[in-house]
């Protein structure tokens, strides 16, 4: 579907073979090379991960060739009509699905959120069916109190902000910072989205217990959802080969961006990326650049491929030469974070680059765009409070939404010395990042949850025969 929900996946697949459940990622041709190479390694190991492919119906909705993912839609500039031609798409997925199904018989099929319809195939195959959202806990928790209360309906304009009912904090948003899905685009295929998510088994979280207790709790508790964490399902990648070749081919050689930083000292570089469906214009891009010049840090910024330069502040890289890395493409952005070099991590709060950020120990600049990467800031900035917000107050994908000072002042403030709220924030990142690491270990929350689910899919499947 997009970069941010395959490349978990792939990582989660790992993590099954990792304790000898044998594992099949189907996917679809063109998505298909963005892991092969690393399937084929882990293969060798206690179970092999297989993939296979389903053609993508693009052509018969509309889209161009080659229409496989969200990201391929998002650098178009398609639009959200071509969005809502692409999940249309999916659904004449499923017939190849069953096939796929009635062929290998597994034990267990865990389906994409964006995947309604594989709550009807799994129950014609009579297998337990696992919901992967891609997102924490909390964000989960959130969605289901706008969506059971909808405490938006209640406001007077799109800037007032309103409680979101029967949380175990209080949270705050506005009707400009909610998904897509809670106002009114594509509502009936979101709804169809919330309905199968109490028809499936159970649902797999990429979180891990200690960074948000409070809502693996309230989710499985309150809400009543039967939920496994298991995660940073990042882990997985233990060696530079792995995190380096994660998602598609980094944009810039890791032996170079590795010696560049190894160059700077300890906590001084600030890296910053938007992810792969963000997709700023020229002015955005250049007001990023003028604050993160005045700012005066050192930084590594990865920006989207496929964009000219005509956004960049005449001499910006010569100015900052020596002090910051352009990255034009895909960033290793694991290996970057990991790096003791890098101290801080300005992103748009999308869940994957969110987690990485707290198991690399990171404070965060948060610059939520869409999605439910708003949810997610509060996490980051309310919850746990390991980040610093840019002033971000809407979704939007387009046109200025944050200028020049706002990222100056940000980015100064997360890396400045001698505040005491952010001496509190680095602390509290880094306990957080070495309670990320022990939940992955053995006998670790998430490597218990994760072994939990698997002895309860043995015996499911030996009861029903």
């Amino acid at each position: 579907m997009a970069h941010g929900h395959l490349i978990p996946a792939v990582d989660m697949a790992k993590l099954f073979a990792s304790r000898g459940v044998k594992t099949t990622i189907v996917t679809t041709p063109l998505n298909a090379p963005l892991f092969s190479r690393t399937t084929r390694k882990h293969s060798s190991g206690r179970a092999e991960i297989l993939t296979r492919t389903l053609d993508f119906p693009a052509s018969r909705v509309g889209l161009p060739d080659g229409c496989e993912n969200l990201d391929f839609i998002s650098a178009r500039n398609l639009g959200w009509g071509a969005v809502s031609k692409f999940f249309k798409a999916s659904t004449h997925l499923q017939e190849s699905l069953e096939s796929l199904l009635d062929q290998d018989r597994p034990d267990c099929l865990v389906a994409d959120m964006f995947f309604p319809w594989t709550a009807e195939s799994a129950a014609k195959f009579g297998i337990p069916r696992l919901l992967f959202h891609g997102t924490s806990y909390f964000a989960l928790s959130a969605g289901a109190a706008v969506a059971a209360h909808e405490p938006q309906s209640r406001v007077s304009s799109d800037t007032e902000p309103f409680p979101l009912p029967g949380l175990p904090h209080e949270i705050r948003l506005t009707k400009r910072q909610l998904p897509p899905s809670a106002v009114d685009f594509m509502s009936e295929f979101f709804g169809r989205v919330r309905e199968t998510n109490s028809e499936g088994y159970g649902t797999v979280v990429n979180s891990f217990y200690e960074l948000e207790p409070d809502y693996a709790d309230h989710f499985r508790n309150a809400l009543g959802r039967k939920a496994w964490h298991v995660g940073p399902v990042s882990l997985a990648n233990a060696d530079v080969e792995d995190k380096a070749n994660r998602g598609k081919q980094a944009a810039i050689d890791q032996d170079e961006c590795l010696k560049w930083l190894g160059s700077r000292e300890r906590n001084a570089v600030v890296y910053m990326c938007f992810g792969s469906g963000s997709n700023f214009g020229a002015e955005q891009l250049r007001e990023i650049a003028v604050g993160m010049e005045a700012s005066g840090q050192q930084f590594v910024w990865a920006v989207r491929g496929g964009q000219d330069d005509s956004w960049l502040p005449e001499g910006f890289e010569e100015r900052t030469k020596g002090r910051g890395m352009v990255i034009r493409g895909w960033a290793p952005q694991v290996l970057i974070l990991e790096h003791p070099a890098v101290g801080a991590f300005v992103t748009h709060c999308g869940w994957n680059s969110t987690l990485e950020g707290i198991t690399a120990g990171l404070p965060m600049v948060t610059w939520p765009v869409s999605a439910e990467q708003f949810y997610n800031e509060k996490l980051v900035t309310e919850v746990v409070r390991i980040g610093v917000r840019v002033g971000a107050e809407e979704a939007s994908v387009y046109g200025v939404t944050v200028e020049s000072g706002k990222v100056e002042r940000a980015v100064r403030r997360i890396m400045s010395t001698g505040d005491q709220e952010v001496e509190d924030m680095r602390r509290r990142a880094k306990g957080l990042g070495e309670m990320a690491r022990k939940a992955v270990e053995e006998g670790g929350s998430s490597y218990n949850d994760l072994s939990s689910l698997i002895e309860e899919l043995k015996l499911q499947r030996v009861a029903s025969g």
